[in-house]
């Protein structure tokens, strides 16, 4: 069952610290590129994985052509991809060892998701974790959280 409690949420957020987004774009006007810098923001490490672009940079970060090519320890793969794309982007997570997938706003793929979850994956969909941290008011990434 994906992640649908806000505990789960912030505990999944605060632990991580490096998040692969799947479909980031180099152009500002899009939400890909405003969630990333809002990440890279919080402290997070985003690492943009995009074949039509790779070998560039977004936000100071090379852009890779897909999750295998990283090459370090994934926490969070954010998807912004349509639903009917996830199911490759998430076996991609599974075979890198990435911690979690998370399923931007309007993106949703039960099969996916079942898959992730029965490998030890934890899931997120329909979500954004830009208005996830904003809501939650999650400190920055490293920052101890008040109480």
């Amino acid at each position: 069952m994906p992640i649908n409690d806000d505990a789960a949420l912030a505990a999944l957020l605060s632990g991580a610290r490096t998040i692969a987004m799947v479909g980031a774009s180099d152009r500002p006007e899009r939400d890909s590129h405003h969630v990333m810098a809002f990440l890279q923001g919080r402290g997070y490490r985003v690492l943009p994985v995009n074949p039509a672009i790779t070998g560039q940079h977004v936000l100071g970060e090379y852009v890779w052509d897909n999750l295998a090519q990283i090459g370090v320890p994934i926490d969070i793969v954010d998807i912004f991809r349509r639903s009917d794309a996830v199911g490759p982007i998430v076996d991609a997570a599974m075979a890198v060892g990435a911690k979690a997938v998370w399923m931007q706003l309007g993106v949703v793929n039960p099969e996916a998701a079942a898959r992730a979850e029965a490998a030890g994956l934890q899931v997120v969909m329909d979500r954004c974790p830009k208005i996830e941290i904003s809501r939650l008011t999650l400190a920055p990434v490293g920052v101890p959280q008040a109480t």
